[in-house]
């Protein structure tokens, strides 16, 4: 029996990725699956840059707006409840885009295999920096906060397994633990075809800038007050993501506005710069510049979904 086919459309935050899933989407007659991982909450709408209400009555995109701010989600239930959507979207004999910057996620569904989780050298120095500080043990309490579990199985004194504990946690937003634990799959489970969108650095730096400042003359401050009157915490994931977390400091008059702003900048540069150290890494990846390569990406993709 032939395997699911999924295009696969990856790249860093503000890259196009999900313009360019509506375009291809609209010329192969396609359904889009999220994969990102904030998109799934539910009242995280501006900060999270979902498509827009038009976008989805337009084209059928799926796994938004699934769980609750309060809700635990991981890398194993998104596998769980893309796989039982992809074998219904297959038995409807539709095509199926895959667009997301949750490369973990990607990986996950694709390969089941987790492994390739990158280091990175400059948390790995703030970390380092820290334990000269303050010591293993304020280290292995800050693991105790994200991972209890892997706290309670990784010494005190075992500063290689703290350090990449924290590392997992820190590019994954996931719990090392969970992953050891959950995440066993079979291999290879779907053919498919994948395109990163290329940018370069200093486009994709206006292209942050520009991007959160959208978000935030729409209306990102009035939606975070509008999540914390439902008695949300701050220390929920999704108010600690990027632009929530910010926007939350202004509100406790830990910053000005205008310093929220560039620290949201900041901030999602370095995630980009981030999920650019994975995505290299991925040599299956066809990196494409859209505006210029737009024919030639389409006629890539109706190769892959006829052969």
């Amino acid at each position: 029996m032939q395997k699911p086919k999924l295009l696969v459309i990856l790249g860093p935050t503000a890259s196009g990725k999900s313009d360019l899933g509506i375009r291809i989407a609209q010329d192969i007659k396609a359904e889009i699956i999220n994969a990102d991982s904030l998109q799934l909450y539910r009242h995280f709408d501006v900060g999270t840059a979902k498509p827009s209400i038009e976008d989805r009555n337009n084209i059928p995109h799926h796994l938004i707006d699934i769980i609750n701010p309060e809700e635990e989600y991981n890398a194993g239930l998104f596998k769980k409840d893309a796989d039982n959507l992809i074998e219904k979207l297959q038995n409807s004999s539709t095509n199926i885009i895959l667009v997301g910057g949750t490369y973990l996620y990607i990986k996950v569904l694709l390969s089941g295999i987790i492994g390739g989780i990158p280091s990175d050298k400059e948390y790995r120095d703030y970390l380092r920096q820290k334990r000269t500080k303050f010591g293993n043990d304020y280290l292995h309490n800050c693991l105790n906060i994200v991972d209890p579990v892997s706290a309670v199985r990784i010494h005190t004194n075992d500063y290689i397994r703290i350090e990449r504990a924290l590392e997992v946690h820190y590019l994954t937003g996931e719990k090392i633990s969970d992953l050891q634990h959950e995440h066993r799959f079979a291999d290879n489970p779907y053919e498919y075809y994948k395109i990163g969108t290329y940018i370069e650095t200093g486009e994709l730096k206006s292209r942050i800038e520009h991007r959160v400042n959208t978000m935030i003359s729409g209306r990102l401050v009035d939606e975070v007050l509008k999540i914390r009157k439902m008695d949300f915490k701050n220390n929920i994931k999704p108010m600690q993501s990027i632009g929530y977390k910010q926007i939350n400091d202004y509100l406790d008059e830990l910053c000005k506005l205008e310093e929220a702003v560039e620290n949201i900048k900041m901030e999602t540069r370095r995630l980009a710069k981030r999920q650019m150290t994975w995505l290299k890494q991925d040599k299956e990846i066809k990196w494409v510049k859209v505006d210029e390569q737009y024919d030639e990406i389409l006629e890539g993709i109706k190769k892959f979904i006829v052969q």
